[in-house]
């Protein structure tokens, strides 16, 4: 479910106390779960985990390689061809998933409080990622159950012939490879193990090793839920040591990844090589278009909203502001005073709403973009530096740019921080040029009180996303993805379901006639269909 803002305050704990409840164990994760148990990696390595609030580091986890893939391949292919997951009613399947979703709530606390000091975002964000997560488990296993109630599993077609029947088998896929992102860790993985294991498939997680700890959690809550031994796997590790083996495994069906461009890409070159399906949910550069009747302040707390929320580390960021000129001066002199306003502190605190960055990695990525708008000309409104009160950490204050071009490397490239790039616009069809001009497609966001001009905009501006008169609301129900360089596929709803599913069409010769095509099976007495 989506709560705009109906963030929890109702929690009294200090983040003293919400960090020691999170023991040893918890932090230091330096096993695979293949085949229902936990295995050190096959050459021991493990990778550090770092607090990017303050640098340190607070746990491990196991640096997998090839060969702790393949076992996790192997331990998936034998249960799905055993049949112990992929032939079970969906049904059993779906009271199995709601136990992991119940599982999720009981340890909300513990999931994500280490969702904070992995990967950065505040508390109250990170609860209701949690939520989230707990959402879309139940979602799909509500799915699943409600299509095979309905027959969709094995459906009746019309073929226009009385003589043959037509029908759809829809089956599990096979062996899924999931490699997903740092900035949701938990909840993006869901958005792929959700509808994989629904759909009845075997499913070996690739999570990315800048935010690992809810992944490895969510290993516990499959096995303690009674998912079957190899049925789920959950490998750490680094892109080029345990991804990409991942992706050209020749025992993976599919791979579903949300990543950068630079990664997809090497993804589907792969997938190529080996013909395999994939889906890529990639980056993004998303515009937020505001006319001169969007209600101001309503469109200023989505403006912020859709560039800051997760730190500005989101794929779908709104960090493209087109204003109509008639507004402009008014509405970016507001966005200096209130994102200045934003509180950039501790995310463990309860006050927070502006994190670290994730990594040493991505702060100094995001700064060398800053620093490139500056030298092409841009104008900085507001932020651009660590704020002074945090000399520690991978902080950046909320940071604007005004007089942005086009054809400005901030206005084209995706910054994947809290960076927000204005520029201005006169007419709706210039509006639609700008919010176009871009290698991405995965959002959009317009504000006007014209429902007329809504409804062109919409139908207008090439995306997969588009919100109307908000900015990053996102449902379990409805699908997400993009175009061009966004990727292909889509997760959530009913897409996100059918993408783990094979199609099989079965076609029933019913007659008791003789086909009839070759003459020495035609003849007097002989009944033929032809």
């Amino acid at each position: 479910s989506f709560r705009f803002f109906c963030l929890s305050t109702s929690s009294t704990a200090t983040t003293v106390e919400m960090t020691a409840n999170v023991s040893r164990n918890a932090l230091y994760r330096e096993h695979l779960y293949i085949g229902g148990k936990w295995v050190p990696p096959v050459r021991k390595a493990t990778l550090p985990v770092i607090n990017p609030h303050n640098e340190s580091v607070i746990g491990a986890i196991a640096a997998a390689t090839a060969e702790d893939v393949a076992a996790a391949v192997g331990a998936a292919k034998q249960t799905f061809d055993a049949g112990v997951w992929s032939k079970r009613s969906a049904a059993e399947r779906a009271v199995v998933i709601r136990r992991m979703a119940k599982l999720v709530m009981e340890r909300k606390d513990l999931l994500s409080t280490l969702e904070v000091l992995d990967c950065g975002k505040p508390i109250d964000e990170a609860e209701w990622d949690i939520d989230d997560v707990a959402g879309a488990l139940d979602y799909y296993a509500d799915l699943v159950e409600s299509q095979e109630k309905e027959g969709d599993y094995n459906k009746a077609v019309d073929v226009g012939d009385e003589d043959f029947k037509g029908s759809i088998l829809k089956q599990p896929l096979g062996v899924v490879g999931l490699i997903t992102p740092w900035n949701y860790p938990m909840l993006m993985a869901v958005w792929k193990v959700a509808p994989a294991l629904a759909a009845g498939c075997s499913a070996v997680l690739k999570p990315s090793e800048l935010a690992s700890l809810t992944c490895l959690q969510l290993a516990d809550i499959a096995h303690d839920a009674g998912v079957p031994p190899g049925v789920f796997n959950v490998i750490t590790g680094t892109g080029p040591d345990a991804g990409a083996a991942l992706a050209r495994h020749p025992h993976v069906d599919k791979v579903a990844f949300t990543g950068s461009l630079a990664t997809g890409r090497s993804i589907m070159s792969t997938a190529a090589e080996a013909v395999r399906p994939v889906s890529l949910e990639l980056g993004g550069k998303s515009p937020i278009v505001v006319f001169d009747d969007a209600e101001l302040e309503k469109a200023l707390e989505w403006v912020m909203f859709g560039a800051f929320w997760t730190n500005g580390q989101i794929c779908s960021a709104t960090s493209r502001l087109l204003v109509q000129e008639s507004i402009a001066p008014k509405l970016i002199q507001r966005l200096k005073e209130e994102c200045e306003k934003i509180n950039v502190t501790n995310p463990l605190d309860r006050t927070s709403r502006l994190g670290p960055l994730v990594s040493a990695g991505q702060y100094e990525k995001v700064l060398s973009f800053v620093e490139g708008a500056k030298r092409e000309g841009a104008t900085l409104l507001t932020g651009g530096s660590r704020p002074p009160h945090l000399p520690q950490g991978y902080y950046l204050a909320p940071t604007v740019f005004t007089n942005v071009t086009p054809g400005m490397t901030i206005w084209r490239e995706e910054v994947f921080g809290p960076v927000l790039s204005v520029t201005t616009f006169s007419t709706e069809e210039e509006a639609v040029t700008l919010a176009n001009d871009s290698q991405y497609g995965l959002a959009a966001a317009v504000l006007t009180a014209d429902k007329a001009r809504l409804a062109r905009m919409t139908s207008a501006i090439r995306c997969g996303i588009v919100w109307a008169n908000c900015a990053q609301p996102c449902f379990c129900q409805l699908p997400w993805g993009g175009l061009r360089h966004s990727g292909f596929g889509r997760d959530l709803g009913e897409p996100g379901l059918d993408k783990y599913f094979n199609m099989k069409q079965v076609c029933e010769y019913t007659s008791d006639k003789q086909f009839g095509w070759y003459p020495s099976f035609t003849g007097p007495g002989i009944k033929t269909k032809l």
